[in-house]
């Protein structure tokens, strides 16, 4: 089965539902329904045909159904958080949002051993965590039982999905969080700043890519601007909501192919305008 082109199609669907219209709870209720039907055609292709070697099992198991995977866990967890956000004043909501957080952060302390071993990229024990039949009865209560099953899970595929949906929560949870502290730092009173007449008309995603890259770079402000200083001049400038890019930008950073495809399409176009000038 190629893994790439469902994985490509699958992120291409996401993309679609995070920058178009509706609130966060239409978004994680959608999110779920869509990452669904991604599982079952991984499952369906897991059950038609058996792994040539023990790494291409190992690949499937720690690398490719954990993407997928953690966005069942991430949507499925952002929507009970938002749903039961308090409506009151900011404060009230950082407070829970912070509260949500440090609970977030128990798992990751609960799964030490195993988080280590994932994030430092360690192999010597891969074929134990992502060989089907060694099962573990600590699955995270996140793994949706009814997707698991003795030829579809192994006993630390889960548990890696699941770090990288957390990963994906606290991001945004602190990226809410910040927001809202911005609000409450700024005064009333502060007059409007004059709107640009210029609109940003490419992706979001490309955008973001060209925001980071930036922000690394140190070229603006000798690299002592914040990346939400950065983001909130973008919007401001371009008249777009750059939503979550937090987010965004982890997507960008998950990807298989080029990390960089704006700005290597950004490289091409201006190498093709100089060799035209030049003819």
């Amino acid at each position: 089965m190629k893994y790439q082109k469902l994985l490509t199609e699958f992120e291409a669907q996401l993309d679609k539902l995070e920058n178009g219209q509706g609130d966060i709870l239409f978004k994680a209720e959608t999110g779920i329904v869509q990452v669904e039907k991604y599982i079952r055609k991984l499952h369906m292709g897991i059950e038609k045909k058996t792994f040539t070697t023990q790494e291409d099992e190992i690949y499937f198991f720690k690398h490719v159904k954990p993407q997928i995977f953690s966005k069942l866990i991430y949507y499925g967890k952002l929507f009970t958080i938002e749903s039961k956000r308090p409506r009151g004043n900011n404060t009230s909501q950082i407070k829970y949002l912070k509260h949500q957080i440090d609970k977030l952060q128990i798992f990751f302390n609960d799964n030490l051993e195993f988080y280590n071993y994932y994030r430092r990229g360690a192999m010597s024990l891969d074929e134990h965590y992502f060989i089907r039949g060694n099962r573990d009865l600590r699955l995270p209560l996140e793994s949706f039982h009814f997707f698991i099953d003795d030829q579809f899970s192994t006993c630390q595929d889960g548990t890696v999905a699941t770090i990288m949906a957390y990963d994906m929560l606290i991001v945004y949870l602190q990226r809410e969080v910040d927001h809202l502290d911005k609000i409450i730092e700024t005064p009333e009173n502060m007059p409007m700043q004059k709107p640009s007449k210029l609109f940003w008309t490419g992706s979001k995603t490309d955008l973001i890519e060209l925001l980071y890259a930036l922000h690394v770079s140190n070229s603006i402000n000798s690299g002592t601007v914040d990346i939400k200083e950065l983001a909130s001049h973008f919007e401001h400038f371009y008249n777009v909501d750059l939503g979550n890019y937090y987010h965004t930008f982890i997507e960008i950073r998950s990807r298989k192919t080029s990390r960089t495809k704006f700005l290597d399409k950004l490289i091409e176009m201006l190498n093709q305008r100089m060799e035209s000038l030049d003819e």
